[in-house]
């Protein structure tokens, strides 16, 4: 009897897995990027391709006035990311912050709630790979209930949208889906 509950058990947890992973892969390849909406500041977060190329993008068409960039390794200059990531930043005085503490998108929050705190910004885009958007926006929300926060997914050439047809896009996706669904876990089990 504890056998066949042991192992119907394990079979729902799979079924229930399974189908929260085809949703979320689902939801992360229709995120539509809002192209209007004016934020007081562009949050853009290091770790995935092109997401400063697409945060500068966005800033040239006037959607906000600074752009913060979080999790920048300490050594890097903006002259550097610039090279690298092929872009030409703002000239203006204090429009690009880097910000250089976080090492992971917990971090990433606080970093930049400390930011927002001080400069008393309460509106946000936030730019990161589709797939960590969830995650991103329930840790930034976390930090600021208060905060209005306008999606941007950045989407790679290197994940595919057919997920089942890659190896490594699937295990990118499941990875931040089990992650997205830690944060979620814990959120709920500490309030």
């Amino acid at each position: 009897m504890i056998k066949k509950l042991i192992i119907g058990g394990g079979i729902t947890l799979i079924l229930l897995w399974s189908a929260g992973f085809v949703a979320f892969a689902h939801k992360i390849n229709h995120f539509q990027p809002d192209n209007d909406t004016q934020t007081e500041a562009i949050v853009v977060l290091t770790g995935g391709r092109n997401r400063i190329a697409e945060a500068i993008k966005i800033y040239n068409k006037g959607l906000s006035q600074k752009l913060f960039i979080s999790g920048v390794e300490k050594t890097t200059s903006l002259e550097a990311i610039s090279q690298c990531q092929a872009v030409t930043f703002p000239t203006e005085k204090n429009v690009v912050l880097l910000e250089r503490q976080s090492t992971n998108t917990i971090e990433n929050a606080i970093q930049t709630q400390a930011w927002l705190k001080e400069n008393n910004i309460k509106s946000i885009r936030l730019v990161t790979s589709n797939y960590h958007i969830p995650r991103s926006q329930q840790e930034f929300q976390h930090q600021n209930p208060d905060l209005k926060i306008v999606i941007h997914p950045v989407y790679s050439d290197y994940v595919a949208k057919e997920w089942w047809k890659s190896i490594r896009s699937f295990c990118l996706i499941a990875s931040e889906y089990n992650k997205f669904l830690y944060v979620w876990l814990v959120r709920r089990l500490t309030f």
